[in-house]
This record gives structure tokens, C-alpha cells and sequence, in this order.
């Protein structure tokens, strides 16, 4: 009979974190690199290849080690879904790193079960409504700053002294807009947009 098999799962954001710190986790909790699975992307959605990668591999009596219980999910009913997916349906057991209590293998009585099953639903809860939390900050964040002045996004685009020559030349017909649009170094787009800016300018007698 196959003996069961230990992994672990990480989860981190690609533009925001690394792994390094679950990684050390899952070495101290003596899980094999090779049975590390480790997915570089939001929690947007579940669509994670990794994840189910590693999800075809479980099997019933396996262990799955995760660092904090929101790497499961990226909502309190997803964290709850992927539980019960993964001990009931699946048969593996689960260990959350930074939670004790909420490790599959311990207290399989009723009242274990009963405490792990609360616990699992309060740290759920709690992982959403901080993501929540955050998001809503951000929010505040950015509306605070652009009142205060500050730009978002890639910086504006400056008019080139010599743009309008370069329109002038355009509206003769001298020259296409890919050659107009090759000397003010802008995209098409943009040069449109700085057109209706430039003739409104000019119409206000500016």
C-alpha cells in the first residue's frame, strides 16, 4: 500500500509579494520541494494552475500544509468550499501553519471537529473582512491623494515645442498622420486627443 504523501500550497500575489517566507514554513514543516506547489497570481479567482495540479494529486490521508488559511481561498464561502472539498470529499487532512487548531489530524472526535470546523469559520470571516478592509483603505487612499493632486497611472505625455508645426503640416496634407504622429514621438490616440486640446486652446484664445 502506498504510504500517504505531505505538500504544501502557496499562494502569493505576482506584482506584490515572494514566496519566501511560506517556503521556509513548509522546509521547517519537512514538506519535500518537490511537493511544493506554489502559484504567482491574485485571488481574483481559483483558476490557479498549480492548485489543481496538486489537488489532483491528493489522495485520502495525505497532508496539505498551507501557511495561513486565506492561501485556500480569497472569500470566506471559497476558503469554506475548498475545505470540505479537500478533507470531506478528497479525504486528505490539513494543516494551517500559523493556526494550530486547525489541523485535520488533530481531535477527531466530535468536540475536535466541532472546534476545528468554528474556528475554520471565524479565521474565514475574519480573512475576507480584512481583504475588505484593505480594499476599502486603498479606496480612501486614492480619493485623498488625487484631492490633494496626485496622478495615478503612467505620467502625461508632453506637447513636443514643435507640435504645432507638426499639425500645421498635417492639415496641409504634407505629411500622414504615421509621420505625424513619428515626430511628436505620440500614438495616434494621443495625438488626437492633444489635437482637440490644442484647437480648443487656440479657439479660446489662448
Amino acid at each position: 500500500m502506498e504510504k500517504w504523501k505531505e505538500y504544501g500550497y502557496i499562494r502569493v500575489s505576482s506584482t506584490e509579494q515572494n514566496e519566501d517566507r511560506q517556503l521556509i514554513a513548509m522546509r521547517e514543516a519537512g514538506v519535500l520541494r518537490k511537493n511544493i506547489y506554489v502559484d504567482k497570481q491574485s485571488g481574483k479567482d481559483f483558476d490557479r494552475p498549480k492548485y489543481q495540479e496538486m489537488v489532483e494529486k491528493l489522495k485520502r490521508g495525505d497532508l496539505l500544509y498551507v501557511l495561513s488559511i486565506d492561501r485556500l481561498g480569497r472569500n470566506y464561502e471559497e476558503i469554506q468550499t475548498q475545505w470540505r472539498y479537500l478533507t470531506k470529499e478528497i479525504g486528505a487532512d490539513i494543516s494551517v501553519l500559523d493556526m494550530p487548531l486547525l489541523d485535520t489530524r488533530n481531535g477527531k472526535d466530535l468536540m475536535g471537529t466541532f472546534i476545528a470546523d468554528l474556528v475554520l469559520q471565524i479565521l474565514s470571516f475574519v480573512a475576507q473582512s480584512e481583504r475588505e478592509s484593505i480594499k476599502e483603505r486603498q479606496r480612501q487612499g486614492i480619493a485623498a491623494a488625487k484631492k490633494r493632486g496626485v496622478r495615478f497611472g503612467r505620467p502625461e505625455l508632453a506637447v513636443p515645442p514643435n507640435f504645432g508645426d507638426v499639425v500645421g503640416d498635417w492639415e496641409k496634407k504634407k505629411i500622414d498622420i504615421a509621420e505625424a504622429t513619428r515626430q511628436c514621438g505620440m500614438s495616434t490616440a494621443t495625438f488626437y486627443r492633444r489635437l482637440r486640446e490644442y484647437r480648443a486652446e487656440h479657439a479660446a484664445g489662448k
